[in-house]
Order: structure tokens, then C-alpha cells, then sequence
């Protein structure tokens, strides 16, 4: 036991150690990327992380904070702090980059990483660590241990005679009731591991009930005059202005842009010169971009920054030239939490 106390001890001076140097730094551009989205949504995302090990870091932190013998175990057989942090807990970046780089070059396998490369390997570091943080969360609420959440697990606040009234107002139990029904794919009354992750994640589900869900709760404060959908006055003034903002992250010139016109008119499937909920899926993760949204336009970002002779690629030099950019851009402002909404209610 008195081993395990001190292994907890040492890890736990080691991890923070690490946390500290890669505390991030402030960053003009890397903020206006999380400004947009924190202006535009009211609420902040988790920060995209270049990095797999420096996940790891963070939650084998958190797992001491927990005091999880099993966390002590697992690290103890872990030998990528002995190859990666030198004796003064400092994260090896260049190493790191040189071990990175390959796996990012994938598609085509060509010496250089692309912007596409970049943002699928973002994206896919951000939905893994999503799956990890649902998982977390599903072993939290289960109370019965049977492997999936029904309703009364998740939200135990509410009486049988709230759910009777189904009060639809945001946050009331219809309102999540509604949420609950639309990711409970297979209608059985409970959500598994996908269908949770879907519940906690709407803005990034790719089940349609839940994103037709998203567009109509985010066209409450769009549709002005209260019936149930967009006519192209409303779109330019609610919704195209949100879009437009986010495509720049994409392609970096307003000329590639489409005009609000055109886009209303692609949009408009069956031409009635209206936009109800369905028809804004398209430009979904514009108008209520999640983490991976979040994680492509970052993507663009660290490409921008890095990318020195301009040409939409990126090397090996250029990534080491810029290793700040990869694991100390993302800078986190001291915002009341109060200005936020929860991340689970949009």
C-alpha cells in the first residue's frame, strides 16, 4: 500500500510538471477561432489537441486525481515517458513531430501533410477523446451496471409527474426528453455507447433526428416572426453572416464563399422560397459547429501558421519550425461560467 502511495505521489509531481510546461500560450489568431465560435454559440468547446500523448497526460492526471490504483498500475507499465520526457519532465515536440509526421501523411503518402490530412487527423483525435469522455460518463450514470442509460439514470431530477407534463421549454423534461427519444436510434428505451454519445454530442451526431433536432432548437432565436422556418430575410440577417464567418476558416478567401442568395436557392430543395429545419442540414456544422467542426477550423489554423512558403502543404521543417504552434497555440481565456450554456443543453 505504502508503494502505491508513493508511486501516486511521484506520477502525480511528474504529470503536473509536464501540464506546466505545456501550458498554453497566448495566440491572437488561435483565439479568434474560439471567440468566434464562444461570440456566436455563448458557450465555449473543448480545445482540439494536436497531440495523442499529451491526452494521455491529461487523463492519466486526472485518473491521480481520482486516485485510481489502477491509473498507478497502468502507468508503471507504460514506458513512453522514458522515451518522450527528458529528466526535467519536459515533453520531446521535435521527437514527437518526427514520430507524428508519417502517421499524419497518409493519403497520399507524399513527404508533405495536407490540410485535409491535418484536419482528419484533428478531427479523429477529437472524436476519440468525445468516445472517451462519453464512456467516462456512461460508467458514471449507469447505476444498474447493465451497460446503457435510460432516461431516470441520466436525469434523476426529474419526477414521473414531470415527464407526464413533458414541459418542452429549454431544460424542462420534455426538452430532454425529446433530446433522449431522437438519440435512442432503435426506439428501445435506452441508449448504448453510440447512441449516449450522440445525447451528449448533438451538434457532431450524424443521426438525423438529432441534427433536425439541433437546427430546429437553433432556429428559435433565427426565425424572427415564430413560423417554424427561415425566408430569405431571415436567413441573411440570422444565419448566412454565421456561415460566411465559418467557411472563411475553410477556404481563406471570401470570393469562394457562395453569395446568400445562391446559397439560399441550393438550400431551398422544394423551392417554396422558405428553409425549415431539414433543409438546413447541409451547412449544420456552420450554424452550430461542435468539436469536430471545431477541430477542422483549428485545423486551419495550425496549417496557416505553419505552412511558410504558402504553397497548402506542409513539411517535416515546416512543422519543427513552428513546434510551439502544435503544442502551445491554444491559449484558454478565464471566462464566467455564467456567459456559458452547459455544452449538453444548446
Amino acid at each position: 500500500m505504502a508503494k502505491v502511495v508513493v508511486y501516486t505521489l511521484l506520477t502525480t509531481i511528474f504529470i503536473i510538471g509536464v501540464l506546466l510546461f505545456l501550458t498554453p500560450c497566448k495566440h491572437n489568431e488561435a483565439q479568434s477561432v474560439e471567440a468566434l465560435i464562444t461570440r456566436r454559440l455563448g458557450r465555449r468547446l473543448v480545445m482540439p489537441v494536436f497531440d495523442p500523448i499529451v491526452t494521455r497526460i491529461e487523463r492519466l492526471s486526472h485518473e491521480k486525481e481520482a486516485n485510481t490504483v489502477e491509473a498507478v498500475a497502468k502507468e508503471e507499465k507504460d514506458d513512453m515517458f522514458d522515451e518522450y520526457f527528458s529528466q526535467e519532465r519536459r515533453l520531446n515536440t521535435t521527437m514527437r513531430i518526427k514520430f507524428l509526421f508519417p502517421l499524419l501523411d497518409g493519403a497520399p503518402r507524399d513527404g508533405f501533410v495536407s490540410l485535409k490530412e491535418l484536419q482528419t487527423w484533428m478531427m479523429q483525435q477529437t472524436e476519440d477523446n468525445m468516445g472517451y469522455r462519453t464512456a467516462n460518463e456512461l460508467e458514471l450514470q449507469d447505476k444498474d451496471k447493465d451497460g446503457v442509460i435510460t432516461f431516470e439514470e441520466y436525469l434523476p431530477q426529474f419526477s414521473r409527474e414531470d415527464i407526464e407534463k413533458n414541459e418542452r421549454s429549454h431544460g424542462g423534461a420534455g426538452w430532454w426528453m425529446e433530446q433522449f427519444k431522437n438519440a435512442d436510434f432503435d426506439h428501445n428505451g435506452y441508449l448504448d455507447i453510440e447512441e449516449f454519445n450522440n445525447f451528449l454530442h448533438p451538434e457532431d451526431s450524424r443521426n438525423g433526428d438529432v441534427q433536425r433536432w439541433v437546427l430546429r432548437e437553433r432556429m428559435t432565436g433565427m426565425d424572427t416572426n415564430g413560423d417554424g422556418k427561415l425566408e430569405y430575410k431571415e436567413f441573411v440577417q440570422n444565419a448566412y453572416e454565421m456561415y460566411k464567418e465559418f467557411a472563411k476558416f475553410e477556404t481563406e478567401e471570401d470570393e469562394n464563399v457562395p453569395t446568400a442568395q445562391l446559397l439560399f436557392a441550393e438550400l431551398d430543395r422544394d423551392k417554396d422560397r422558405f428553409l425549415v429545419a431539414d433543409e438546413l442540414r447541409p451547412i449544420l456544422h456552420y450554424l452550430q459547429p461542435g468539436e469536430l467542426s471545431y477541430a477542422k477550423y483549428y485545423s486551419t489554423f495550425l496549417c496557416h501558421e505553419a505552412d511558410e512558403d504558402k504553397d497548402g502543404k506542409l513539411s517535416l521543417e515546416e512543422m519543427l519550425n513552428h513546434e510551439d504552434v502544435f503544442y502551445k497555440a491554444v491559449h484558454h481565456e478565464d471566462l464566467d461560467e455564467e456567459d456559458y450554456f452547459d455544452h449538453d443543453e444548446l
